[in-house]
């Protein structure tokens, strides 16, 4: 069986898209998912899974949109994919300070307006895009960002983010469904 992250976008984020985590841990279980765990409220998941494959995640959207009438993007990775990512972090100063280190896990169904964006970093802000994650540091905090607020307008994927400290608790939680 293969450890898996989910990371669902905007699940309970200001009132919609609701969907309590019992409520996803039952259909991730009905849908082959074992050991399934999630962290904080808002989409995150990780489980065993027989055979995670491209359509996991269709299939976890269909059955949210069927019995909660909204259908969120689904970002599915290994556990092993979900470290990767995280061993991958260009800003090696989030090791000892991960508030300001935020991840963007995107489709790459788009490349992001580079000179647009970097127009928008405040004094100390950094960025670095993959194709499957775009990393900001911002020291100031992210709702102080106006590289935050208007990356959408800039880098047309879609996406979730999350910070360092969640993506961290859930490579923990993954890799403790491996042992």
């Amino acid at each position: 069986m293969t450890a898996c992250v989910l990371l669902l976008r905007g699940i309970n984020v200001g009132g919609a898209g609701k969907l309590p985590m019992a409520d996803l841990r039952a259909l991730l279980a009905r849908l082959g998912a074992d050991r399934v765990a999630t962290h904080i409220q808002s989409g995150n998941a990780v489980f065993l899974h027989e055979r995670p494959g491209a359509a996991l995640p269709a299939a976890i959207r269909d059955a949210i949109e069927a019995g909660h009438g909204f259908r969120p993007a689904a970002f599915l990775l290994s556990g092993a994919e979900f470290s990767a990512v995280l061993a991958a972090n260009p800003f090696p100063e989030a090791e000892s300070d991960p508030r300001p280190m935020h991840l963007y896990f995107h489709d790459n169904s788009a490349r992001p307006d580079r000179a647009a964006l970097d127009a928008l970093l405040a004094p100390g802000e950094q960025w670095h895009c993959t194709d499957r994650v775009l990393y900001l540091r911002a020291p100031d905090g992210i709702g102080r960002s106006a590289f935050a607020a208007k990356l959408p307008r800039h880098f047309k994927a879609v996406m979730t983010a999350r910070n360092l400290r969640t993506c961290r608790k859930l490579a923990e939680m993954a890799g403790a469904l491996s042992r």
